[in-house]
């Protein structure tokens, strides 16, 4: 296992590591940042704040967590020695079985030796005299690193609601995002779960099928869809490692890093049979509906016709139909919030044990020792489990204190929403990378595509400002400014933010609204970002290395750039 091999290592009788770059997190993109770093010569450290790799992987093991992209697509293409080696077993691969692979990923590539776990970041603060980044830990401890590249995942910041008395509750409390490493007993258990989206969905089923009662507490229903999910057969895989390559290359060009079929016309081009026999074949296959026609997204008339399909799903598979009612109010359009890859949940609606309420009409005010009160009734309960999301996309970053030129804080600069230049970098924060970070397609992709192609360019400036002798580099307001207002532009096309989403930064109270990601898709995104770095990297601004007496840090650098380039 990772959390055993893994070290932390220290430097010769100094209590502050010396870095060319610290990398944030030990999830995909930073397991994958160190790879990188090490094949350009860089001399690189992640610092994790969790006891094993994985990142989200590593936090999420809710019953039940299942990707919603196929096992095939949602892995590394670095590598075709890994793609060749590693064999998925189902379809859609479970949180065991991805972060087996990532474990596998480190001990392979001997990652290990560089993460040091259990040590969570508390700041980071930009040193202008040094050029460099000291990197403040949560033990008192600092690393000091020319470059730092945040990959500390989109959802990675837990969030439990407000809600007075839980910490008078004499049962055990559990959120799906702080899952406990060992499994959690619900035989005979009265079982409460706060929360409908993805870890809701996917929970509600497994639990059920022990527990002595479980009632879901349900603000706002979600769009869910039987995820279909099966035993992977050996013709299939055999199949796509004869063709990894080209289907990696597809992938890296299409508009959300999978290979489902594209849509090829407007929902208004098909008759009411051609609509219903492809929708009824995208649910049987298990395929997101969202992408049957071209305008689900952006044509509320359209969007309607796909929501109402699924609803009449629900309705044909939920018997009661007051639940049904409740299970099919969604107030916004399909796709707009995340849609859900579900097994059997609504199903599970039809078991006696299971019961639903309604907290739209009858809110949660309060919790007590013994389970939840609503303004219509109290519920008892031994388990109470928060499937209530993350501060996505910006809360892992903004929980840290990063202080950029002249004082700037990013939680200040921040404070109107994110704004980063391509979703990779922030004005007045030089030398300092987000992976999959705000502005860039992040969650609205496979995730995976994403990080390789973001770690890929972050490893190209590297190299590239080593055979420049260029010591800083950061992005500049203007293209900053610029880029922010494409990504407003973009989602203003579509339907996504009409609806209070946590891509809108919606279920967190306080935050801004703001759509975060990047709606032009993957190929697209790569094109621009490619066509950035074939301008002379357009829309940034270098420093080259000084040509002074270097201090002792930059002298360590300088040496260990030379080494590199030879």
């Amino acid at each position: 296992m990772a959390s055993s091999t893994a070290t932390r290592d220290a430097p010769d009788g100094d209590s502050a590591l010396v870095k060319d770059l610290v990398i944030v997190g030990a999830g995909p993109a930073g397991l994958y940042q160190l790879y990188k770093a090490r094949e350009i010569g860089l001399d690189a450290v992640v610092v994790e704040r969790g006891g094993g790799v994985g990142g989200t992987w590593y936090w999420n093991r809710y019953p039940g967590l299942v990707v919603d992209a196929p096992s095939f697509d949602y892995s590394y293409s670095f590598s075709p020695e890994l793609e060749q080696e590693w064999e998925w077993s189902t379809w859609y691969p479970s949180q065991p079985e991805v972060l087996s692979y990532l474990e596998h990923v480190a001990e392979r590539f001997d990652l290990l030796k560089d993460i040091r776990l259990n040590t969570a970041v508390v700041g980071a603060q930009w040193q202008a005299d040094e050029g460099r980044w000291v990197v403040e830990l949560a033990d008192g401890g600092t690393i000091s690193t020319r470059f730092c590249v945040m990959a500390t995942g989109c959802l990675s910041e837990p969030r439990a609601p407000e809600i007075d008395g839980v910490d008078t509750f004499a049962g055990r409390v559990l959120h799906t995002g702080t899952w406990p490493h060992e499994a959690v007993d619900f035989v005979g258990k009265r079982v409460g779960i706060v929360g409908t989206g993805s870890s809701g969905v996917q929970t509600l089923p497994v639990v059920a099928q022990t527990a002595a009662s479980v009632t879901l507490f349900q603000r706002t229903p979600g769009f869910s869809v039987p995820a279909r999910n099966r035993p992977l057969t050996e013709e299939e895989t055999a199949e796509v490692k004869a063709t990894y390559r080209a289907r990696r290359e597809q992938t890296r060009h299409s508009p959300g890093g999978l290979l489902f079929p594209p849509a090829e016309k407007s929902v208004f081009e098909a008759t009411p049979e051609e609509r219903q026999a492809r929708f009824e074949r995208y649910w049987e296959l298990g395929w997101p509906v969202t992408l049957t026609y071209t305008d689900v997204s952006t044509d509320k008339a359209a969007n309607d016709i796909v929501a109402d399909f699924v609803r009449s799903k629900i309705r044909e598979i939920v018997q009661d139909p007051e639940r049904a009612d409740l299970l099919t109010r969604q107030d916004y359009p399909i796709g707009t919030k995340r849609i859900i890859l579900d097994t059997n949940y609504y199903d599970t609606f039809n078991r006696d044990n299971v019961d639903l309420v309604d907290v739209r009409t009858t809110p949660i005010v309060s919790i007590d020792r013994d389970g939840v009160n609503t303004t219509d009734a109290h519920y008892d309960v031994d388990i109470l489990i928060f499937a209530t999301g993350f501060d996505a996309i910006t809360g892992a970053l903004l929980a840290m204190d990063i202080v950029g030129e002249q004082g700037v804080r990013l939680r200040d600069e921040w404070a109107a929403g994110p704004r980063t230049y391509l979703g990779l970098s922030v004005a007045h924060f030089p030398n300092l990378f987000l992976a999959t970070g705000p502005g860039s397609p992040s969650v609205i992709s496979n995730v995976f595509v994403s990080i390789e192609q973001h770690i890929e360019w972050f490893s190209d400036l590297f190299a590239h400002m080593r055979d420049h002798n260029l010591a800083t580099v950061v992005a500049t307001v203007d293209a900053q400014d610029d880029w922010v207002s494409t990504v407003n532009a973009v989602a203003a096309r579509t339907l996504y933010p009409t609806a209070a989403s946590w891509y809108m930064g919606a279920n967190v109270p306080g935050k801004p609204r703001v759509f975060m990601p990047f709606l032009g898709g993957v190929g697209n995104y790569r094109k621009i970002c490619d066509e950035v770095v074939t301008d002379g990297y357009r829309g940034f601004v270098f420093e080259p290395l000084d040509a002074q007496v270097p201090d002792e840090a930059t002298a360590r650098v300088a040496d260990a750039t030379t080494a590199a380039a030879r």
